[in-house]
């Protein structure tokens, strides 16, 4: 559909809904609000700045593993951007991170089909010795079967699992295997392996691999992540033959310097209750495989521009819209520290100020269109639930009555603090294709499907800005 006629058509619907609304009592938005966010939503679809930012982020300084210099020349440019797109209260937020670096890795077959596999090391993974490790491979088609092998079951051998990844349009498939990587390492540790091999958590058949960030501390070994096709070439090695496969892996990977991260911190000011703080954002590190396009400069650009968009409106919103963009999301930390540093720095340095939050989301799903909200328990059956959805349908944004009980990974320590949680849910069903490869670039992302987000993220945080609505206040129907 072309932009101007699907404009028309949602500017149909719209009033459609207007008019069921109209009836309602009480609403938590006067007219006038509800009709602001829907020219922000139309305003957003013509022209915003998201694109241009992830261009330009991608561009600049393609990968920004946490603590490099390319992540902290980033958070620089981020925050002369948000004083340029004239952002209240800017700021760079520093704190200590272990530089993490994944040097030089390969996996080979040494028997008895002897080959190399495409596989890289899983972030935070120690080294293997200078010669590499060489031994039997026990491999299993599922992580239960590993967790089944009791203590001692993997001496002297190299654990690999091959299980795949369900692609879903919500990740699910991808939540359920995350512990064969996070956890897969230690727990083949437990067990006397040597090392650890899995298939990537990928949704795909491309000979890439995928990285992504594993449990450190003592009590692990050296792991890595193969392409998917690979894992299907040690299926078939075990389907021709009885003998047993051997392996060598090598890597020059490990925790090497200590640096810094930060959140780059922006704002437009409320008018009338400033103190009440809605938290939007992404994150600003990235894997160092690709330029950290999906995963996730899309999600730092979408609600920049979606903020943007606001700081141009000819009001102020009612409420306080703080825009952090969060350092070193991926790579986990040594202990006690490991992941989501950024967002632990962020919660912890405000844990005085978390009854002023009144909700908390990020995006951080790549730049698929946005297919539903949901919103903190209580809140299906309200009239700020019915105003959201008569400006968000016309997008194609539907209300998902199960309630957020949170708004991506960054938000998590904030939430555990109190502060509730929205979701504006992207489709992801093919997230997981590029998520963490080398294929992570520019060139994934779809400018329209960005638009919309920045339309849905624009015109719902309009509503919220200007309305009263507490959710800590609102009771879950029984």
């Amino acid at each position: 559909m072309r932009l101007s006629a699907r404009l028309l058509a949602a500017s149909a619907l719209s009033a459609t809904l207007a008019l069921s609304l109209a009836a309602a009592p009480a609403l938590a938005q006067d007219a006038r609000t509800i009709r602001e966010a829907e020219q922000l939503r139309d305003r957003a679809l013509r022209d915003n700045v998201a694109y241009e930012l992830v261009s330009e982020l991608t561009t600049r300084f393609g990968p920004r593993l946490a603590g490099s210099a390319s992540e902290q020349g980033a958070a620089r440019w981020g925050a002369d951007k948000f004083r340029e797109m004239g952002f209240d209260n800017v700021s760079i937020e520093e704190f200590p991170l272990a530089l993490w670096t994944r040097g030089e890795a390969r996996v080979e077959i040494l028997a008895p089909f002897p080959q190399p596999l495409e596989a890289v090391a899983l972030g935070g993974s120690i080294a293997t010795p200078p010669e590499g490790l060489e031994g039997e491979a026990a491999i299993f088609e599922t992580y239960q079967q590993l967790l089944d092998q009791p203590e001692g079951a993997l001496a002297g051998k190299i654990a690999v699992v091959l299980q795949d990844t369900v692609q879903a349009q919500d990740g699910r498939g991808y939540g359920a295997t995350s512990p064969v990587r996070g956890n897969g390492p230690t727990e083949a540790a437990k067990r006397g392996a040597i090392g650890y091999v899995l298939r990537s958590l990928g949704t795909h058949d491309h000979r890439f691999a995928h990285t992504g960030a594993t449990r450190v501390g003592e009590g692990t070994v050296p792991a890595f992540a193969m392409s998917p096709p690979d894992a299907g070439q040690l299926r078939r090695i075990m389907a021709m033959t009885d003998a047993p496969v051997r392996m060598r892996l090598f890597s020059s990977a490990g925790f090497t310097a200590d640096s810094h991260s930060q959140n780059v911190i922006g704002e437009v000011r409320g008018s009338g209750a400033a103190d009440e703080v809605i938290v939007i954002g992404g994150h600003l590190d990235s894997w160092d495989l690709g330029a950290g396009a999906i995963d996730d400069g899309a999600g730092v650009a979408i609600t920049a521009a979606a903020l943007k968009l606001i700081e141009d409106m000819p009001r102020q919103p009612r409420r306080t819209l703080r825009l952090v963009w969060w350092g070193s999301e991926e790579v986990s930390q040594p202990p006690p520290a490991q992941g989501l540093t950024g967002a632990r720095f962020y919660a912890s340095s405000r844990a005085g100020e978390m009854a002023g939050h009144v909700a908390i989301s990020e995006s951080d799903f790549g730049a698929g269109r946005v297919y539903s909200l949901s919103l903190p328990a209580g809140a299906a059956d309200t009239d700020f639930r019915r105003a959201a959805q008569a400006v968000l349908t016309p997008l194609g944004v539907l209300f998902d009555g199960s309630a957020a009980t949170g708004g991506g990974p960054d938000t998590g320590p904030t939430v555990a603090l109190g502060v509730p949680a929205f979701r504006l849910s992207q489709d992801g069903t093919d997230y997981f294709d590029t998520h963490h490869t080398a294929d992570d670039v520019l060139d994934r992302i779809d400018p329209e499907a960005m638009d919309q987000n920045v339309a849905a993220w624009a015109a719902f945080l309009w509503l919220l800005a200007n309305s009263d609505v507490d959710f800590r206040a609102l009771t879950p129907a029984q």
